[in-house]
């Protein structure tokens, strides 16, 4: 008989991991507490858009889904600043091939659950709520719609059930388990830029747009419909003292007046979707027994690196390869897996916080645009020598851990050439190799 697996959270982790669990014959049984959002119940409003990359795109290539993803998604090859006066300035986040990818969180999870339907091996059960798990027994206990509670017995539980897990909830309470959270001051609102009249993009389509101003910001993805998703992100207060429409007219009249035309919905967006938190939280040991956490369960963060829902694929992606390396064995596989993973969830939980700011005040200084313009030539002249920090996380599946260490001898390299005067020698192939060879260790 095959061995069950109880997935704790159908979203896009628990979706993904159902999927490859099903195809090494595992019988599966997913428990999701919202409603199936195939029925069209999906809720917007703290939806901001995904940024799909490399890690998110090798997960997917597992079980065939990249094409047709890809086919609802948006490429994005470049930030595109707007000043208060309108004025834009593009930054390209890689080479001219590299793109990250605007997607729908809701309709990237329903391509992932109409997908693990076609699995006779999995089992999915939603408006069912998890309220505590026994790590011993692998039993999980929940209420469903009707109110109803009821037991599950598994030879393993993944909780894939978000920021706010009931699992990890439930490994709090044990001895020897380390948590923490940070909350960010700032919150969020989702807005929207409509269409043109004709359908048509009002903005640049292939391009993340930021208006930064310092100590807060407003960014837009495109989506395939001619619309932007738009999230202002703001001290939380702050968003709370808009509370009548002329309050948030003048904002944006102030601060983002050139969007304005091109958002006739923006009170009654900021009045109806709810103001979202932003938090990181740590924890670990990851695995209690028979139980282990996976993606924000384990590491939410926050998203202004674009890459929640890659890490969180990217456990997937490991997890399966533990289970491929040792045979099987659930043991092994876990005790492996949170030692690889743990690292890197804690090195994006930062590169995440430092893009923060970089987004909402860094890039609209002369000297972080001319450090950046010197990295680029680099990585346009010296590709195989020389990789900006958002190459290796965004365009790459080096590990987390490095990137971040990476970034910072980067940055030793850029002050050189800046300080000794050398952005003519940007071409001097012998020099720049030398030069580079000295710090790129």
């Amino acid at each position: 008989m095959a061995e069950k697996i109880t997935l704790v959270g159908g979203g896009l982790a628990g979706s993904l991991m159902s999927i490859y669990l099903a195809k090494r014959g595992y019988d599966v049984h997913v428990f999701e507490r919202r409603a199936d959002m195939r029925g069209g119940q999906y809720e917007g409003g703290r939806s901001i858009n995904l940024a799909l990359s490399t890690r998110g795109i090798n997960a997917l290539s597992r079980v065939g889904l990249v094409d047709d993803i890809l086919k609802i998604a948006i490429p994005m090859k470049g930030r595109q600043m707007h000043n208060r006066q309108g004025q834009l300035n593009y930054q390209p986040y890689g080479h001219a091939d590299q793109a990250i990818y605007s997607v729908s969180r809701g309709e990237l999870n329903i391509r992932l659950l109409q997908l693990a339907d076609q699995y006779p091996n999995i089992h999915m059960q939603f408006e069912t709520r998890c309220t505590h798990c026994n790590f011993q027994t692998g039993e999980t206990r929940y209420i469903d719609s009707d109110g109803c509670e009821f037991t599950d017995k598994a030879d393993v539980v993944l909780a894939t059930d978000g920021a706010f897990s009931a699992v990890r909830d439930a490994m709090m309470r044990t001895s020897g388990f380390n948590y923490s959270q940070s909350y960010e001051s700032h919150g969020y609102k989702e807005l929207e830029i409509v269409p043109g009249a004709g359908g048509e993009f009002q903005m640049e389509e292939e391009a993340l747009h930021i208006w930064p101003r310092a100590s807060f910001m407003m960014i837009a993805l495109p989506n395939p419909g001619g619309n932007f998703t738009c999230t202002l992100f703001m001290d939380a207060q702050t968003i709370q003292s808009l509370d009548t429409p002329e309050k948030v007219m003048a904002l944006f009249e102030e601060e983002f007046p050139d969007a304005i035309p091109m958002m006739p919905n923006l009170v009654e967006d900021f009045f109806n979707n709810p103001t979202g938190s932003l938090v990181t939280m740590r924890c670990y040991p990851w695995v209690k027994g028979k139980a282990a956490l996976m993606g924000d369960s384990a590491h939410a963060v926050v998203p202004f690196y674009g890459q929640g829902m890659n890490c969180s694929f990217e456990d997937c992606v490991v997890l399966d390869d533990c289970l491929e390396a040792f045979g099987g064995n659930w043991i092994q596989s876990l005790a492996v897996y949170q030692e690889k993973r743990k690292p890197n969830a804690d090195a994006i939980a930062n590169l995440a916080i430092q893009n923060f700011i970089e987004m909402r005040d860094l890039v609209r200084q002369p000297s972080f645009l001319h450090k950046k313009k010197i990295e680029h030539a680099l990585s346009e002249r010296y590709p195989d020598a020389f990789k900006s920090q958002y190459e290796r996380v965004t365009f790459s599946n080096e590990d987390y851990a490095e990137a971040l260490r990476m970034g910072s001898v980067n940055d030793a390299l850029l002050n050189h050439i800046i300080q000794e005067g050398l952005e003519a020698e940007l071409d001097n192939e012998p020099k720049m190799r030398a030069l580079m060879s000295e710090y790129l260790v």
